[in-house]
Order: structure tokens, then C-alpha cells, then sequence
């Protein structure tokens, strides 16, 4: 019996998956060929041929099947002179083969994708299990501070050390709420270190208490350091993030340490023009973009000229004059279509009078620009030389290739940037830091105004909404960003991006830094 059953087993039989997919295969090309025979002679002669039904196409595969250029012959009840030549059947035959074979891909990579995501989330990958595992060494590093004073509790008595040592605890509960960031811990092992040995263990205890209080504003935060403090917490960050995320960044171990958590949400985007992450996918990005709109040129130009723009009031007019002829120039560009490194060679004064024709001339152009460039161009021979300055300073970053290609996008680039946000997806915008912008700008000026134009597009899309904020949330992840792509908005975003459904955390190095960049807006004075 088990020697039958053996046999019978090894024998095997045509399983019920290949025997369907043999019979879905036949039907498909059933129906290739009914279709094909019928559009070709729809588009030869302009109607369906007669004859061509769909239960005489078994026997018309069959025909084919041995004489592939004998349409006649496979459609006998249809009139020849209703049928398309051979070449124009199969050459339908094959396009509807090929997007059939196309929309099968797509639809199998689209549903195991979500089956992996649907798996994640049920097992929790998404979740932000990450903090406790966090907090557990900061707590296990208090234990012994905890077990170091139990046997003076017993030995000097019950009431005089109980009073030394809850006091300790509040400052160590207190940074509790700040332990999501994982920057704060660093000033944190000190104050756990020093009590064991001295007794007044509650003098160092509130030193650390300044660093968390720019958490105490909700979801906005200001966090101060060096690099190596200011990663774990950018990292965290954008790891913790619900929806979209911007980041901003000198530090492409930023980039390589969440990239990968980031592409299991939704798509990864980099506008890095230094080329500073190992990556052949780059975004490019035109700061002349969606300037058809005057309003839009307008904070396109604030955001160039706002790394290179002087603060003394003194100077005041210089960049009034300059950001107009900005503006002026982004909005010619725009509705002539020309490109972004054309208002490059009109900044450095090449056909100054070309974007005055254009903006008289055009039916697209805003009225009033024209008049308003004229005026800049004649104005005081000093004052226009300074603002012409300034403008040429601020795109002197475009005489690079890398950088003149970095602002030229395609298609592809603009479809990417605009979906990015309702996608749930990352965009990170990398550059070099920059401690002088004001002589050597570099590509700061790009930076911010793509930081700027995605911060405003959230802004639009929040005063949209029915509540007023975006939801998910719009992430800012700003690390090094006084440095990187000083945001004019960013004093407004601490003071109320939360509200709006746009987070915001600033990762700056020092208070002073903060100050120099926006003298206007002191985020937590000292």
C-alpha cells in the first residue's frame, strides 16, 4: 500500500494554479485577437468588420495559428475587403499584449506593496517604539542613584535623608517630557554622575533645566549645539514624523540614517547641488517656478536675497531696490518661459532691457511690473549699482555646472515636488554650511527659497483646510539651519507653525548664531 501510495504520489498531476492559468492565458489572448482583428479594421476602413464576433475567434486563433498572415482565411465569414492588412493586426495585437503585460506589473507591485506596509504596521515597525528603548538607559543609569542612597536611609534615620533625596528627583522627572528629543541626555549624564559622591547633589541638578525649556512651547523646539548633539535629535525627528517631512540639513548622515525608514511612508526626494549624499537621484528645482503669480515672485525674491541681505536700516533701501528687480525678473522669466539661469545673466547685466519688454509686452505679465523695473533700472546710478550687487551676489552660485543644472528640472522634478506633501513623503534639502553668506553666498540662497516655496505651498494648503492646519502634519526638520537655508519665516514658524499643523524643530548651533541671522526675533533669550 505505501509502496501504491508512493507511486501514485510520484507520479503527480497538472496542479488547479497552472490549469487556471492556462485557461486566464487562452481567454487573454481570445480576446487579443477578437479586439486587435476588430480595431484594425475599424481604423483601415472606418467600421467594425462583419463577422467579427467573439465566438468565432477559438477558430480564427486556431487559423492563425498556422497561416499568421491569412486574415481572410481566419475570418471566413467576414467580407476581405472589411479586414486590415497582417501587419497592422498584429502590430495592435502586440501594443495591447504589452500595456496588458504594463497594468499586471503595476497592479501585483502596488498590491504587495501594500500588503508590506498593512504587515508593518500590524507588527508595529511604524510605531515610535523607539522612545522607550531610549528612555531605558536613562533610567536604568538613575537606578543606581536610587539604590546608592537606600543604606543611608537606614543608617542615619528614615526622616533626615528622605528630604535630600526627593529633592534631586523633580529635576530628573521634569526632563522627562524633553526625552523624545535625544539631544537633551547629553547634559543629563553629568547630573546623574556627580550625586552619588557629594551630598549637595541638587546644585547641578538644575543645569540642565535650561536646555528643555524650548520644548515647553508644544510641538515647536529650538535645540542649541554641536553636530554630534544635534544628529540624534534630527534623526529621532524625522523618524517620529506622521505625515510629510521637510528636512533641512549640512549633515548627509542625516539623509543616510533615515532614508530608508522614510521610503517605507512615501516617496524620498534630495535637492542636494553639492552633491554632498551618495546618490545618482537628485531633484532639481527651479527658483523661477509658479512665479506667474506676483505674489508668489515676490517671497521668491525676499527668500534669495534673505542670506545676503544687509540688516542695517541704513541699507534698507539698497535691498528694497534689489528684491524689486528680483521679483521683476522672476516674473519675466516665468510667463516667457524662460529659464532660471536667464535672470542669472540679467542680474549680471546682460539685456537689462529684455525683461522690460517682455513684461510690457507679454498678455501673461502682472501690469505695473513693467513700470516698476523701469523705474529700479533708472533710478539713482548708486543706489541701482548696490542692488544690482546684491542680486548678482545672491545667483553668483549659478557660474557652477552642478548648480546651473541643479535648477533646470524636468517634468518628472515638478510632479515629484508637488505630490511630495500629500504622499506623506521626505524631502531633503542638503548644502554645505556657511558662515558668511553676505561675500560668499554659495548656493544658500537656493536652498532657502526652496525651503521657503515648500513652507508656504504647506501654509496654503493648511489655510485650505476646514481647521485651518494640515493634517497630517507638515514636519520641519531644520537642522544647522541658520547656517544651511536661514528661513525668513522661521521666527513666525516658532512662534506659531504648530497651530497650522507645520512642527517645527531648529537645530541651531549657538543663541549668538540665532541672533546674527534674525536680529529681529530672539528665540529664547539668555
Amino acid at each position: 500500500m505505501e509502496s501504491a501510495r508512493k507511486g501514485g504520489g510520484g507520479g503527480g498531476g497538472v496542479s488547479d494554479g497552472l490549469l487556471l492559468s492556462l485557461f486566464a492565458l487562452l481567454l487573454c489572448l481570445t480576446v487579443l485577437v477578437w479586439t486587435a482583428t476588430g480595431l484594425s479594421g475599424l481604423f483601415s476602413h472606418g467600421a467594425w468588420p462583419q463577422g467579427v464576433a467573439f465566438t468565432g475567434t477559438p477558430s480564427a486563433l486556431r487559423s492563425l495559428a498556422t497561416a499568421p498572415t491569412d486574415l481572410p482565411a481566419a475570418w471566413p465569414s467576414t467580407p476581405p475587403g472589411q479586414l486590415s492588412g497582417y501587419g497592422l493586426f498584429w502590430g495592435l495585437l502586440i501594443g495591447e499584449a504589452m500595456i496588458l503585460l504594463v497594468l499586471a506589473v503595476f497592479a501585483l507591485g502596488t498590491v504587495a506593496r501594500w500588503r508590506a506596509v498593512r504587515a508593518n504596521r500590524k507588527a508595529g515597525v511604524y510605531t515610535p517604539d523607539r522612545e522607550p528603548a531610549r528612555e531605558e538607559p536613562v533610567r536604568e543609569s538613575r537606578r543606581p542613584v536610587r539604590e546608592f542612597p537606600e543604606p543611608v536611609r537606614e543608617t542615619p534615620g528614615p526622616a533626615a535623608p528622605q528630604d535630600p533625596l526627593r529633592k534631586p528627583e523633580k529635576p530628573v522627572r521634569e526632563p522627562a517630557e524633553p526625552l523624545r528629543e535625544p539631544a537633551p541626555p547629553a547634559p543629563r549624564r553629568p547630573a546623574t554622575e556627580h550625586p552619588p559622591t557629594p551630598t549637595p547633589a541638587p546644585t547641578p541638578a538644575p543645569a540642565p533645566a535650561p536646555p528643555p525649556s524650548p520644548a515647553s512651547t508644544g510641538s515647536t523646539r529650538t535645540l542649541y549645539g554641536p553636530p554630534e548633539a544635534r544628529r540624534p535629535a534630527a534623526v529621532q525627528a524625522i523618524r517620529d514624523a506622521e505625515g510629510a517631512v521637510l528636512v533641512v540639513t549640512s549633515d548627509p548622515t542625516v539623509w543616510s540614517a533615515t532614508k530608508d525608514a522614510r521610503g517605507k511612508l512615501g516617496p524620498v526626494l534630495v535637492h542636494d547641488p553639492g552633491h554632498l549624499c551618495d546618490t545618482p537621484a537628485r531633484l532639481h528645482w527651479s527658483p523661477s517656478e509658479h512665479c506667474e503669480d506676483p505674489e508668489t515672485a515676490k517671497q521668491r525674491a525676499v527668500a534669495l536675497l534673505a542670506p545676503v541681505c544687509p540688516h542695517a536700516r541704513l541699507d534698507a533701501a539698497t535691498a528694497d531696490t534689489a528684491e524689486t528687480l528680483l521679483r521683476c525678473w522672476l516674473h519675466a522669466a516665468a510667463v516667457d518661459g524662460r529659464p532660471f539661469r536667464q535672470v542669472h545673466r540679467w542680474a549680471q547685466g546682460a539685456g537689462a532691457h529684455e525683461p522690460v519688454r517682455i513684461l510690457r509686452s507679454h498678455p501673461k505679465a502682472a501690469s505695473g511690473h513693467a513700470g516698476l523695473l523701469e523705474a529700479a533700472l533708472t533710478a539713482h546710478p548708486e543706489s541701482r549699482r548696490l542692488a544690482q550687487e546684491l542680486t548678482a551676489r545672491a545667483l553668483s552660485a549659478l557660474s557652477s555646472v552642478h548648480i546651473r543644472e541643479a535648477c533646470t528640472p524636468n517634468r518628472t522634478d515638478s510632479l515629484a515636488l508637488a505630490s511630495f506633501l500629500p504622499e506623506g513623503g521626505t524631502l531633503y534639502v542638503v548644502g554645505e554650511p556657511i558662515e558668511d553668506p553676505r561675500t560668499h553666498p554659495g548656493a544658500m540662497p537656493l536652498l532657502t527659497a526652496l525651503a521657503a516655496s515648500v513652507v508656504e505651498h504647506g501654509r496654503r494648503m493648511a489655510a485650505r483646510s476646514s481647521d485651518g492646519r494640515l493634517d497630517p502634519p507638515l514636519t520641519l526638520v531644520l537642522d544647522d539651519v541658520a547656517a544651511v537655508a536661514p528661513l525668513p519665516q522661521l521666527p513666525e514658524l516658532l512662534a506659531t507653525g504648530h497651530t497650522q499643523g507645520l512642527p517645527t524643530l531648529a537645530l541651531l548651533r549657538s543663541r549668538e548664531q540665532a541672533r546674527s541671522r534674525w536680529p529681529e526675533y530672539s528665540p529664547h533669550p539668555a
